[in-house]
């Protein structure tokens, strides 16, 4: 009598363990960009340099903002908010103006809205917004709080969610260290293009 065997059974039986997996192709996980626990971001649409701090601790990105404002606009809610330059004086500056002089106005689309409970103090409901910024000479968008960051040493907080999903790992022993520059406006170039509405610190009194 004859037995007919597959020809998977005998590959199996002749093939070493192990060898099959060494025909698979490999694939290499892309490599962490590693930054500094404190750099410079540039915030695309206005040219605006600001110190950023990479916190692990926070998951969603913060930016400091004030005189937020809800408003409808194409049956959606939308956000206009201000950045003060008078809080951010490290913006490279070329001429005569000075940053007291000046507030960038900006509207955004609400994402979504998130409710922070505070110790010692009621909860804050925050809006949410889809931002574009670069850092490390590399273009991002993450979803940004707004809140008043006035009191902090770093106007823009980046958390776990943009280094997830960007790839980005943090040397919480160093800063500025990432090797390529993003490209960013001076204090004059800022008003004279209007990147951002511009309005004088006199004109919100």
């Amino acid at each position: 009598m004859k037995f007919l065997i597959p020809l998977s059974l005998i590959a199996a039986l002749v093939l070493p363990a192990g060898a099959s997996a060494e025909t698979e192709p490999q694939t290499d996980a892309p490599v962490p960009e590693t930054l500094g626990f404190v750099e410079w971001v540039v915030m695309n649409d206005t040219g605006l340099r600001l110190k950023a701090r990479l916190d692990t601790g926070a998951k969603t990105s913060s930016l400091h903002a004030v005189n937020v404002e809800e408003f409808e606009k194409d049956d959606q809610k939308w956000v206009r908010f201000q950045i003060p330059l008078a809080d951010h004086k490290d913006h490279p500056a070329e001429g005569d103006i000075d940053h007291e002089e000046v507030i960038l106005e900006l509207e955004r689309p609400v994402e979504r809205t998130v409710l922070i409970k505070r110790k010692g103090a009621p909860s804050q409901r925050r809006y949410v917004v889809m931002m574009d910024f670069c850092i490390a000479g590399s273009s991002h968008t993450t979803q940004f709080s707004l809140t008043d960051r006035g009191n902090f040493s770093y106007p823009v907080l980046l958390g776990r969610r943009f280094m997830s999903d960007d790839n980005i790992l943090i040397d919480s022993a160093d800063s500025f260290i990432a090797s390529k520059e993003c490209e960013y406006m001076s204090l004059e170039e800022l008003v004279e293009q209007h990147q951002a509405k511009i309005i004088k610190a006199d004109e919100t009194t």
